[in-house]
């Protein structure tokens, strides 16, 4: 179920440029008991993200209207602004209008087992590509991640690692990598490539402030390898503890993470069903 600019409709004008060049951005969110999870950052993430590509982002006003209306309970949402619709070529008209789609998906069944006995993880020969004008954007050309996501079929494995151009750790496919090194948290700086997902600000921004130290390197492969523990996080997944990556094994260690999250999780919790238009 989906809306097109607040309207019931399956189907994007062809010459979108979302269809035509990836040009747009989006959020993935999760909602419970018809409550937003962590809306604020998720609103804040998509106006930066659009800002950082020239695009105006819908009010937050729009956007819970939209969703309100289609009455989400249990789903994940997706938001996707894209820059509208020109004829073929680079440049943009000066009259272009930004759509926006707002639609529903099951949530991914992530059972308890996954963060009992911890993730599996293996390595990507994908590189993720350096790029710092859209580094730790969510833009809409995500292929590297398909490629990536390509070079698995075990569904026992939880995601891939990516590597950038120069062997540094940037990402999972779908998620970002937190290791723990000389006993502090530490995750890879976005500044070049990669996406920078909500619950890893939350993680830099709120919970580091805590007594928790978490910050962002340069981490290399062997540096992971040698890591005394590992999770990866998402916003539908959250905190998801890593067990094994190849023949390297971890000890699951982001227990107090991933349970600080969660309580921030709930806090932030967004209750849509009194929005109007």
């Amino acid at each position: 179920m989906r809306l097109v600019n607040g309207v019931l409709a399956d189907n994007l004008n062809l010459s979108d440029r979302a269809i035509q060049f990836g040009d747009g951005v989006f959020r993935t969110l999760k909602v419970r008991a018809g409550q937003l999870e962590f809306w604020p950052q998720q609103y804040a993430k998509l106006v930066h993200d659009c800002a950082r590509i020239g695009i105006t982002a819908p009010s937050e006003a729009t956007l819970l209207a939209d969703i309100a209306q289609l009455a989400p309970s249990d789903h994940s949402l997706k938001i996707i602004i894209t820059r509208g619709e020109s004829a073929r070529g680079y440049a943009l008209p000066a009259d272009i209008k930004p759509n926006r789609i707002v639609q529903l998906a099951a949530l991914p069944a992530y059972g308890a087992s996954l963060y009992l006995a911890g993730a599996k993880l293996v390595l990507c020969a994908t590189r993720a590509s350096w790029q710092p004008a859209l580094a730790g954007i969510k833009h809409l050309n995500r292929l590297e991640n398909v490629l990536a996501r390509q070079e698995w079929s075990d569904p026992a494995v939880f995601d891939g690692v990516m590597l950038d151009r120069d062997g540094w750790v940037v990402e999972g496919v779908m998620s970002n990598v937190f290791a723990l090194i000389d006993g502090v948290w530490c995750t890879p700086i976005l500044n070049e490539s990669g996406v920078s997902g909500v619950c890893r600000s939350i993680l830099l921004n709120d919970i580091a402030c805590d007594d928790i130290p978490i910050v962002e390197r340069k981490i290399s492969l062997s540096q992971l390898y040698a890591a005394e523990a590992v999770f990866v996080c998402n916003s539908l997944a959250a905190c998801v503890p890593v067990r094994q990556m190849g023949e390297q094994s971890w000890p699951l260690l982001s227990g107090e993470i991933a349970a600080r999250l969660g309580q921030r999780a709930t806090s932030s919790l967004l209750f849509i069903g009194n929005q109007s238009a």
